[in-house]
């Protein structure tokens, strides 16, 4: 029996919806790196792009457990002489843009290189539940479902 190897022709790419109110942001971002990647498809082929395009909406709503919201912090340098800057996730999501939180997991869950940029520019995340990709009849996702560990209790 020959190994099947998907060509880009073959690809059919879907429209996803997932609502991120109340979701685990690690279980959540993991989720999307999958269907980003396709390899929830049985066609799934590692040097093509066999992923689906992918609309988070609610990302200022996402949750994190433990006490991470205040604990953890995001480095990143300047380029110059002491330019060590750092932020909280918490004010991370009380900013201006919420849905960095999202995008900065997924993009660390997707190989570095040429096809992982390409599969990561099918990820659009919005603050609010508002979106401008109604035309594309996004089929809804509901990560709460999967699992109950998807969820943060109260």
């Amino acid at each position: 029996m020959k190994t099947y190897s998907a060509k880009p022709s073959e690809v059919e790419k879907k429209w996803l919806l997932i609502d991120a109110e109340g979701l685990v942001l690690g279980r959540l971002a993991s989720i999307i790196a999958t269907r980003l990647r396709g390899k929830h498809k049985p066609m799934y082929t590692p040097h093509i792009d066999c992923g689906d395009n992918v609309i988070v909406i609610n990302a200022e709503k996402v949750a994190l457990t433990g006490k991470k919201l205040t604990d953890k912090v995001f480095y990143w340098h300047t380029g110059y002489p002491g330019g060590i800057k750092s932020r909280t996730a918490e004010k991370t999501l009380g900013s201006a843009h919420p849905e960095r939180l999202i995008l900065k997991a997924v993009e660390r869950m997707i190989p570095r290189g040429a096809l992982g940029r390409e599969q990561f520019s099918n990820l659009r995340v919005y603050a609010g539940s508002e979106h401008p990709h109604a035309a594309q009849n996004p089929e809804v996702v509901d990560v709460a479902s999967m699992n109950a560990k998807n969820v943060r209790s109260a």
